[in-house]
């Protein structure tokens, strides 16, 4: 029992909306890393059966765990061949945006439907106040997740999307040197995570674009 009572302490005041959340963050972000790469000529997410709606064919479990308690996580990467693209490097960069890119354009359509909502719906019930509450909540909650797997994604870290970006960018002599330690990239991830000073720089990059796509809002409305 007291191993029970232990996991129960864990999940008192979860918010369960926080799963299918992260999970719905996870399917944008991986469908557009293979719906680009198919655009530009690579069939390989499409045979490997990624482009799907099926969380479980991009998830990670460490990646998903972390999310759901840290607010940052990845995903399982998408299968690539750049040798399909007619400019590989230009390609890889396009193709490795178009996540953390869908991610940021999720949360501000979120944060966008929960100001429509707050303006312009009038709950005259305890029912549809209550429905208000919950459909509000899960589309803020959704954002700060889309917002934290974008910017996760973009650390220049193997396996996560930035270190393809800045691979794609990198003069050949540079990118063979690093090619070397991309096999530390997951282990160096699990450090910094655990890291007080790092959590705070995620924190901020984080709250720091969150409030830019208030700023927006603000001017729409």
């Amino acid at each position: 029992m007291g191993i029970v009572n232990r996991i129960a302490s864990l999940f008192q005041g979860f918010n369960w909306l926080i799963i299918p959340a992260a999970l719905l963050a996870i399917i944008f972000h991986e469908l557009s890393h293979g719906w680009v790469a198919y655009l530009l000529g690579d069939r390989t997410a499409k045979e490997c059966g990624r482009l799907s709606l099926n969380p479980i064919k991009h998830m990670d479990f460490i990646g998903l765990i972390s999310m759901i308690f840290f607010g940052f996580g990845w995903a399982k990467p998408v299968p690539v061949n750049p040798y399909y693209f007619k400019k590989r490097k230009l390609g890889m960069v396009l193709v490795s945006l178009a996540g953390p890119l869908s991610n940021v354009i999720m949360a501000f359509i979120a944060l966008l439907f929960a100001r429509l909502i707050l303006a312009v719906f009038v709950p005259t019930t305890t029912v549809w106040i209550y429905a208000e509450l919950i459909i509000c909540e899960f589309l803020y909650c959704f954002a700060v997740l889309n917002i934290g797997l974008a910017v996760f994604n973009l650390i220049p870290i193997p396996p996560l999307d930035g270190s393809k970006i800045l691979f794609s960018v990198l003069p050949r002599r540079a990118y063979g040197f690093l090619l070397q330690y991309e096999r530390y990239g997951m282990l160096l991830l699990i450090v910094l995570i655990n890291l007080p000073f790092f959590n705070k720089f995620l924190t901020f990059l984080r709250s720091s674009l969150y409030m830019a796509l208030h700023s927006v809002l603000n001017l729409i409305f």
